[in-house]
């Protein structure tokens, strides 16, 4: 029994029942790698020392295995090993304190020992169990001399030896930390890697240089190949996206930051298909990059999905467009030779082409645009200016607005321009308007337009009390649709209307 998690026993309870079982004993044993102590510098000078400490002509660090006692360090000795039946250490490895043997001669256990009774002819012995964190006995830490004590060991000699002793289980179980840290990252390395064979990605490991050193069985089927020498990324790519993926990865190395593309890769079969390319690096302990790991997710579909569906919006995006010239052109027609309708199908024919403006920011992509408020106001008051652009000023904060906020704001934008032509600043040539746009620095708060007409000289007012369908229309788009406030407010020298929408409302 081996755990997992290995406790600390503590060595002044001797060995752990639960642990000198044999099978188990030895199971702990195994775990230290004993072949690559052996000779070890450390645990040398920890015997070369015992023996000065004791006065002894031999000191051995000796593991008892389950048929031979192995010398990992020795001093004084030739011999590797002895047979297991003769150990000394066998017995000391079992007491709670270093067992001492002042003539082996006299000791029933020793008296008839090859090594008492011939080479290296031991008299005296004194050893300090070893044991494991789990408290399984492994061996011990003696001096050995050819000359009885009777005096046994000093105390000072007893405690040193047991202080040497901790320090060689020190030097062992660091061995043992490490070839578990080791069985633990090939485990690791050996699940990831397993991993990686059966996600459904293209993967892929890179040297520091980019060359591919490792992929999964996706991105060799991908490739046709598993000869990773064989296998030039950039050589797979699109003509269309290969400088700009070689610049990515170049800078990528360059600066040891991640990269990312979308890019058309080609197949074993010669088919180019969409994938999102991603590369990030993995650094060594001092931060340098050792290895890039690398993924392609194959788009295609979802690409050309959304191609198609570009397409279809794009067509249905110029027959709206149509569909608002033909509105256009059938008003024209139908109010000719009727003035008492003229000044209606002007009013409509105006609304008719700013709802075709608020369509263009529905669909930026359909022509040259801007994609901001600042770009939609200058868009819609542009009939109005009369080749006069002073009569106009726009300032303040610029914000980009969301397809859904486009046709409301161009109606509310409208409908103020439409007014201002009929019944203010801009009925008189001194007349002018200027907007104002504020954000509110809060990620929750409002967007804020102030529209202020100046008027002079013959220009009319508007009577503040009067309100027709077009404010109603105004101040419903505002509320309803916006969620935002209105408030009018007119004075001597003009009007004053401000505007405050929430930003989840605009913004896209």
């Amino acid at each position: 029994m081996l755990l997992d998690t290995p406790t600390t026993w503590p060595p002044a309870n001797g060995p752990n029942p639960a642990f000198c079982g044999e099978q188990d004993r030895l199971t702990v044993m195994a775990s230290y790698g004993l072949d690559e102590l052996e000779n070890d510098p450390e645990l040398r000078q920890i015997v070369q020392f015992a023996a000065k400490l004791c006065g002894a002509p031999i000191s051995l660090v000796s593991l008892v295995e389950e048929q031979r006692q192995r010398f990992l360090a020795r001093a004084g000795l030739q011999a590797s090993e002895t047979p297991r039946p003769t150990s000394f250490c066998a017995h000391a490895m079992m007491e709670r304190e270093p067992m001492v043997v002042p003539d082996a001669l006299l000791d029933p256990r020793f008296e008839r020992n090859p090594l008492v009774t011939g080479e290296p002819k031991i008299r005296f012995y004194a050893g300090a169990p070893l044991l494991s964190s789990e408290g399984a006995p492994l061996g011990s830490l003696c001096v050995i001399d050819t000359e009885p004590r009777p005096a046994g060991l000093t105390e000072f000699q007893r405690e040193g030896l047991e202080v040497l002793a901790a320090s060689v289980m020190r030097r062992l179980n660091a061995r043992r930390e490490y070839l578990a840290v080791q069985e633990k990252l090939v485990r690791e390395s050996l699940r990831l890697r397993r991993m990686a064979e059966h996600i459904p990605v293209l993967a892929w490991a890179a040297r520091p240089d980019g060359s591919i050193e490792f992929g999964n069985e996706a991105f060799y089927e991908y490739c046709g190949t598993s000869d990773v020498a064989a296998i030039d990324l950039e050589s797979l790519v699109h003509e269309d996206q290969a400088e700009f993926v070689a610049a990515l990865r170049a800078n990528s190395r360059a600066t040891e930051k991640r990269w990312e593309a979308e890019a058309r890769l080609r197949r074993a079969d010669g088919e180019y298909r969409w994938m999102v390319l991603r590369a990030w690096p993995m650094r060594d302990a001092q931060g340098n990059v050792e290895t890039w790991f690398g993924a392609g997710i194959d788009i295609d579909e979802t690409h050309r999905l959304s191609e198609s569906n570009d397409l279809l919006a794009r067509e249905l995006s110029h027959r709206i467009k149509n569909i608002f010239a033909v509105i256009s052109g059938l008003i024209a027609i139908r109010s000719r030779g009727k003035p008492e309708l003229t000044e209606f199908a002007s009013e409509l024919g105006s609304a008719i082409r700013a709802l075709g403006t608020a369509h263009d920011y529905v669909r930026p992509d359909d022509g040259p645009r801007s994609e901001n408020l600042q770009g939609l106001l200058r868009d819609l008051l542009r009939p109005y200016g009369d080749g006069n652009s002073q009569r106009f000023e726009i300032a303040g904060d610029d914000i980009e607005i969301g397809p859904r906020a486009a046709t409301p704001l161009a109606l509310i934008f409208h409908e103020l321009a439409t007014n201002s032509a009929k019944y203010g600043a801009l009925t008189c040539d001194d007349g002018a308007i200027g907007i104002a746009i504020a954000v509110d620095g809060e990620t929750d708060g409002e967007i804020r337009v102030t529209w202020r007409e100046t008027m002079a000289g013959e220009c009319e007012t508007l009577d503040s009390e009067r309100e027709g369908f077009g404010s109603r229309l105004l101040r419903m788009a505002v509320e309803s649709q916006l969620g935002g406030r209105f408030v009018r407010d007119l004075g001597p020298e003009g009007m004053l209307i401000e505007l405050a929408f929430p930003k989840a409302k605009i913004l896209p």
